[in-house]
């Protein structure tokens, strides 16, 4: 660590209590913020992307556009941040939910916190998100994780050898997951990683949801439905389906996308391609945190603590936090974001003082050379 770097606190990786992997979160919102609604609805409100982009100026980093390589021809986009003149503690890589983007606010408040602790960051937007719908002509879907791995292979390979992060919310936070079992075998130089109320088995979700306040059903339909017609705006010889798909509901017009731009088959195949649930996840090589709510609305509680971890994955449990909220005030400012730059912070200096340091080049390169798929 360098002279004058922001410490990470001595609990940002908390042990284990008694042999279990799931232990308490240390976030306590005032009383007037206590609802899982309210949370979720101002964590994605215009005011906190304000704040976050407002919180990125203040760290004085430059931020520069890219299309990245996904494989077999495929491109994203993404942001590269880094503060001029400073050494870099790492590389932190961060991964939006369904229908957000690297502009989203806890993307933007996450990158603000990271770059205070000098990291560079890179803010990846999925397919068809942030504005990319042009870049590929096929529809994405949540199995596409190939080309995630593939884009932070590239990435890494763009910003030199360094200790690597990665971060996800919702969605985000499941394809992070994805990316931290497939990283050893792809090469990728991936020392730690955070995930905030990841999806873990999309099938429940789906039920939760429909059997929740339809207003979080409604708000994902919404999204998805401006996005499908963009692309077909965009590729009309290639999308010409027709208004009345449109108006199918979540999960009518995901089995529409399945058996029509997939091959899976069927609904439960699809699901099931991205689920992390049960035992999933048990081969983990790289040091994993999770934040879950307790009150989230859009994602099941109960499957947290079915996970099967290895000892150096923990899920972390609030209360309080709805989806993806954690919000601490009236600023709007968040718990998520400080949980995700303090835990990839611990991770990255771990791997820096121990023995992971000194084949990291060896693994970017082997990333690259590494087949996509």
């Amino acid at each position: 660590m360098t002279a004058g770097r922001p410490p990470v606190p001595a609990d940002a990786v908390p042990p284990a209590q008694d042999g279990t992997r799931v232990v308490g979160a240390d976030y306590t919102p005032p009383t007037w913020l206590r609802s899982p609604h309210l949370q979720t609805v101002l964590g994605s409100s215009p005011w906190r992307r304000q704040r976050g982009a407002r919180a990125l100026a203040a760290t004085g980093a430059i931020t520069t556009e890219h299309l990245v390589d996904g494989g077999d021809g495929v491109r994203l986009h993404g942001l590269h941040s880094a503060v001029p003149g400073r050494p870099s503690r790492g590389l932190a890589l961060l991964l939006h939910g369904w229908e957000g983007s690297t502009e989203s606010s806890y993307m933007r408040q996450t990158a603000a916190r990271l770059l205070d602790l000098e990291f560079e960051v890179f803010r990846l937007n999925f397919r068809d998100h942030g504005g990319s719908h042009h870049l590929n002509e096929a529809i994405f879907h949540s199995n596409r994780i190939d080309e995630v791995v593939h884009a932070a292979c590239d990435v890494a390979d763009r910003f030199g050898a360094r200790p690597m992060v990665a971060a996800g919310y919702s969605l985000g936070g499941n394809f992070a997951l994805r990316l931290a079992m497939r990283a050893p075998a792809a090469g990728l130089p991936l020392v730690g990683v955070a995930s905030v109320c990841p999806v873990i088995d999309p099938a429940r979700t789906m039920v939760y949801m429909e059997r929740g306040l339809r207003f979080y059903l409604r708000h994902f339909e919404r999204t998805w439905r401006g996005s499908l017609r963009r692309k077909r705006e965009l590729f009309p010889e290639r999308h010409a389906f027709d208004d009345a798909t449109l108006r199918l509901g979540m999960r009518e017009l995901t089995e529409w996308l399945v058996q029509t731009h997939t091959d899976f088959g069927t609904i439960e195949n699809y699901f099931d391609g991205y689920s992390v649930a049960g035992d999933r996840l048990a081969g983990l090589q790289v040091p994993t945190r999770i934040l879950m709510a307790a009150d989230d609305p859009v994602i099941p509680l109960d499957e947290f603590h079915a996970l099967t971890l290895p000892a150096h994955a923990r899920v972390e449990i609030s209360r309080w936090g709805g989806h993806c909220g954690f919000l601490l005030d009236a600023s709007l400012d968040g718990f998520a974001e400080g949980w995700v730059a303090t835990r990839l912070a611990a991770h990255a200096d771990a791997a820096g003082e121990g023995p992971t340091r000194a084949p990291l080049s060896a693994a970017v390169q082997a990333c690259m050379d590494a087949p996509a798929g």
